[in-house]
């Protein structure tokens, strides 16, 4: 069972607060132990008012000890005005304790405010990346529909709840039975964490047997904290040769080959648009070391990832 917490500032989106909160009470009735324990704490006591007016019984944060396994963020209207000190303090000691943080549609925003997004990957609300350009600092601002790095969770809010709870209960319980709530949802198109930005897996890849679609939307989400084949194939639904057949037949390319180049990729496109130390980056894809980043990338690229970055800086000749 994991801990579960969401904590509404007034004001929260009402879609977005059901579509992250539907599944896991759908998870918690078709599993046959309870799958997720779930919290609601507001900013401002008893009940906290949503966009609609409709309002969700909560505790007061102050009086909950951040010991969840999972805090989510959730905030509309404008969060980058949020600034009571002890929302702050009681986020910050959360992340001392262990806690993954998370946020939902203008969630980020607080996050940032309270500085617990350095140095993460993280997606908001396209109505808030204004609010990142005003913050000092730099944000690794993707404009995704979620994005799970580590120990943080974020998504834009209105659906896109649904698509990151698909991935976060895949992840939990296997691609069975998260594709049985999404079925339950009428979710019949399940988007990866890269959507919109990019097209669909099934429009990259082209048609691809189920299990291999579902084990690129587990990689896709898990680029930080890489799974091992194991739980891939687990999760999957297949026995790790029955998966490793299936990868090599669609793609030519084994599950851990496949895996390794969707890392790198995310690499490559953060050195092409941050000036995070490549140490960072490694660290960022799921890499042990930099040297391992470093050697895996000449091997997929032909060149040093430093390459990059010089040729950034070459003045080009006249």
């Amino acid at each position: 069972m994991r801990r579960i917490a969401f904590l509404l500032v007034d004001g929260y989106a009402l879609l977005s607060t059901a579509a992250a909160l539907e599944p896991l009470r759908a998870a918690n009735q078709f599993s046959p132990d309870l799958a997720y324990d779930i919290t609601l704490l507001s900013n401002t006591g008893t009940r906290a008012l949503s966009s609609v007016g409709a309002a969700f019984e909560t505790r007061y944060f102050r009086d909950a000890v951040p010991l969840f396994d999972l805090v989510f963020v959730v905030a509309g209207g404008d969060p980058a005005r949020v600034s009571d000190p002890a929302l702050m303090a009681w986020l910050r000691q959360a992340d001392r304790n262990g806690v993954a943080l998370g946020g939902i549609s203008g969630g980020a925003v607080i996050l940032a405010r309270a500085g617990l997004l350095r140095d993460r990957r993280f997606t908001v609300h396209w109505h808030h990346y204004g609010d990142f350009d005003a913050m000092p600092g730099t944000w690794l601002l993707e404009r995704r529909l979620f994005v799970i790095d580590r120990d943080r969770y974020t998504c834009a809010g209105g659906s896109a709840p649904l698509d990151m709870m698909h991935a976060i209960i895949a992840r939990d319980f296997g691609n069975r039975f998260a594709e049985r709530i999404s079925d339950w949802f009428i979710q019949t198109e399940i988007r990866g964490a890269e959507a919109p930005q990019r097209v669909s897996i099934a429009a990259r890849y082209g048609a691809l047997p189920l299990a291999v679609e579902g084990a690129l939307e587990l990689m896709e989400s898990h680029i930080a904290d890489p799974l091992d084949q194991e739980q891939i194939a687990s999760l999957s639904g297949l026995s790790v040769r029955q998966l490793q057949r299936q990868f090599r037949a669609a793609l030519g390319r084994s599950v851990m080959e496949e895996y390794r180049r969707l890392r790198l990729e995310t690499g490559r496109e953060l050195i092409g648009s941050t000036r995070l130390p490549l140490s960072e980056i490694a660290q960022m894809t799921g890499f042990s070391t930099p040297s391992h980043f470093s050697d895996a990338f000449r091997r997929l690229y032909g060149h040093e990832p430093s390459r990059l970055r010089q040729s950034d800086t070459q003045t080009p000749r006249s």
